[in-house]
């Protein structure tokens, strides 16, 4: 069994003497685990960093074997991203989500494609904010609990739209809300639209209603696993 294409390194970790075990993103085959042999070496480790894209050549001796990878250096963005004390931060939230989160070996081909956008945003020193809350709601979608922000759940305009329902992931309008609307979550123009101006305040409220269906919705269907650490961290730094 072997399959070669480009992958995210969402993971790295030691395995033995000189051997890592990597967990990567890639688009037809998903989240996908294998080691690399010498990944704990002088040559590899600056290449198995999170958030740089990678040739991989996958190989077992059966399909549901951990399997062995050999990697090339495609595209390298960590070194970059690591100068940005936030950028670092969203991309250790992203890859932390990602392994939480998805299904092995299930295809990606869209999250894929938006991961690749948005390290490349973070790593070339674009605005960042929009996408990467995009990339939450992506991530909701491909695992079955997307938000619906198409129009008002009660009245089915789709102007004015404001809030969330915490309950159906459903836009709601400020009118509409009337009297209910401290029991519903923000929805900000950037959650939206990923280009729309950004703020700190517009992300820190994206990141509160996108955490509330990831913490509330995603989290007990996977059997009532924690969110990860790394994106409480993200969180926190747009907090207050």
């Amino acid at each position: 069994m072997d399959w070669t294409g480009d992958g995210i390194l969402l993971s790295a970790r030691p395995h033995g003497e000189n051997t890592a075990i990597i967990e990567v993103l890639t688009a037809e085959h998903g989240l996908h685990r294998g080691a690399v042999r010498g990944g704990t070496g002088r040559k590899l480790t600056p290449v198995l960093q999170p958030g740089n894209t990678l040739a991989l050549s996958w190989r077992a001796r059966l399909d549901d074997h951990l399997g062995n990878f050999t990697v090339e250096p495609v595209r390298a963005r960590a070194s970059t991203i690591m100068l940005d004390a936030e950028r670092l931060a969203a991309l250790n939230a992203l890859s932390a989500l990602a392994v939480f989160a998805l299904a092995d070996r299930d295809p990606q081909p869209r999250l894929y494609a938006l991961t690749t956008a948005l390290l490349d945003r973070l790593a070339e020193g674009d605005a960042w904010f929009g996408t990467y809350l995009l990339w939450e709601r992506l991530l909701l979608d491909e695992t079955g609990y997307g938000l619906d922000l198409s129009a008002c759940a009660v009245s089915g305009e789709i102007d004015g739209l404001a809030y969330v329902s915490p309950k159906t992931g459903r836009a709601v309008t400020a009118e509409a809300a009337g009297d209910w609307a401290d029991r519903l979550l923000p929805l900000p123009p950037l959650l939206l639209d990923a280009a729309a101006p950004e703020s700190r305040e517009q992300m820190a409220q994206g990141l509160q209603t996108t955490g509330h269906f990831l913490r509330e919705v995603l989290a007990p269907a996977l059997g009532n696993k924690p969110l990860p650490q790394a994106r409480n961290r993200l969180a926190a730094r747009f907090a207050g």
